[in-house]
């Protein structure tokens, strides 16, 4: 799907729907046959989801088996990002012949005290996938040390419980690795909270990148935002009037670059041509930004598959009598490239320092 994505322009939901045949949904005929015509020169195979059998744990299935998996969420409304998280996990659920139900507790634990309460005494239930909206360390509730438990998008002290999270250190690396790439040596980064995983990890992966390329950490270069494309734009005004400003900005999300690209639209500066713009998650405004964005995909889809395949696994195993080893996986995302980053030159370096002037 990231790759269908990635070739059509449109997002991993979109691909989702068409390949699913959703009813309702909402696109033009001329995107449905952009996805299947892209998706049959990847050779994806439009095999029927009745009959869809991704792994031989399916052969072991039978209606006796319990059938259905909790999924518990901190939040899903807050942001884009869990809606796809719970897709990847729901088809990858449906396609092993489970059923997925899906709890929004708010991050409250009496709400999710008496989830836990009442789901887990149905004896359909084969196992949890505990989810955070935000990248962070948890501590479990006591019910889940009673049923098979996988974490996604968080992580936990315990050995005992498998986890899948974002590689964020690689996408910041991948994002300012592109930009190197295309001759820029002067990388503005616009950060988000600092006091989140994300944000961390993803300065952690630019600093390591300009490292590689033997250029030091300029911390002038640097600014500390919201992930709101207020700050982006607030943050770029600051960063271009630097007595040597960039050439480029990397931005910690897409709201960020987008209101990094309205800045410098303001001050007079073209989008790439003066100033080149990368962003963060690919979320659907990317592509209908003017020019579209260059992003880093955040692997939502990919963390909801994984987290259910694994919790699949990890029951057969337990029902053959094989070891269940637990592990923690980081999942890359790979970068889109659109179109707003451009090589640079000494001509636009000189244009862009006028400005500053």
């Amino acid at each position: 799907m990231t790759d269908i994505a990635k070739l059509t322009g449109v997002s991993q939901s979109t691909v989702s729907l068409v390949l699913n045949n959703a009813s309702g949904a909402k696109f033009s005929d001329a995107t449905r046959d952009k996805v299947l015509k892209a998706a049959q020169e990847l050779g994806y195979r439009m095999t029927p989801r009745e009959s869809a059998s991704l792994d031989p744990l399916d052969a072991l299935h039978t209606q006796n088996e319990r059938n259905l998996i909790v999924y518990l969420a901190d939040e899903i409304s807050t942001s884009p990002h869990p809606v796809v998280s719970i897709d990847g996990a729901r088809e990858t659920a449906f396609a092993h012949g489970r059923m997925l139900a899906v709890y929004s507790t708010h991050g409250n634990a009496k709400i999710e005290a008496r989830v836990l309460d009442a789901t887990l005494r149905n004896r359909d239930v084969c196992g949890v996938i505990y989810a955070t909206v935000y990248t962070r360390r948890v501590t479990l509730p006591a019910a889940l040390a009673k049923v098979p438990t996988v974490l996604l998008n968080c992580y936990s002290g315990e050995a005992n419980v498998s986890s899948v999270v974002p590689a964020e250190v690689a996408g910041g690396h991948t994002a300012t690795d592109y930009l190197l790439a295309a001759g820029h040596r002067r990388i503005g980064y616009i950060n988000g909270e600092p006091w989140q995983d994300a944000a961390r990890e993803r300065l952690k992966g630019y600093r390591t990148a300009l490292a590689t390329a033997d250029l030091p950490f300029a911390p002038e270069l640097v600014r500390e935002g919201d992930w709101s494309s207020g700050t982006g734009f607030e943050q770029t005004l600051s960063l271009m009037r630097e007595a040597n400003p960039p050439t480029a900005i990397f931005c910690a999300n897409d709201l960020m670059a987008l209101g990094a690209i309205e800045a410098l639209k303001q001050l007079g500066l073209r989008v790439p041509d003066d100033v080149s713009v990368v962003g963060y998650d690919d979320q659907e405004i990317a592509r209908h930004t003017h020019p579209p964005l260059s992003t880093v995909v955040l692997p939502n889809y990919d963390l909801g598959r994984w987290a259910v395949e694994t919790l699949l696994q990890e029951e057969h195993n337990r029902a053959a009598g094989a070891p269940v080893r637990h592990r923690t996986v980081k999942l890359d995302g790979p970068l889109i490239e659109r179109g707003s980053v451009r090589v640079v030159n000494e001509v636009r370096q000189l244009a862009i320092n006028n400005i500053s002037d």
